[in-house]
């Protein structure tokens, strides 16, 4: 009978103490690319990068074509390129909720 009292007290104890620990989940997205050229496929340093709907200021490429984006809620969002002496492009993307999406985006070059 003793047995079965400290049973029943330990696994109250531990039901509470999982009560007290919810589950949590993340709810946030990445979105992080490379701008490269659609002829060379090497890198483009320099592009501004642009996410709508506008989650803050544009990004700026670095040396090696990457940009990111973070804390993004899940959802549909469309990144535009641009750097004079290309032509701007644009790709949506689709964000999902604890993922990072990574991506390529090619510029070509004025015939």
């Amino acid at each position: 009978m003793k047995v079965v009292k400290t049973s029943i007290i330990l696994l109250c104890a531990l039901i509470g103490y999982c009560a007290c620990n919810p589950i949590t989940y993340e709810v946030f997205s990445s979105i992080t690319g490379t701008v490269v050229d659609d002829t060379t496929m090497e890198p483009i340093e320099g592009v501004e990068v642009s996410l709508s709907p506008n989650h803050g200021n544009s990004k700026e490429t670095k040396s090696d074509g990457c940009f990111e984006f973070t804390n993004l809620e899940a959802g549909q969002y469309t990144i535009v390129v641009q750097k004079p002496g290309y032509h701007s492009n644009k790709k949506s993307i689709n964000a999902i909720a604890g993922d990072t999406v990574e991506t390529i985006i090619t510029m070509s070059r004025p015939q």
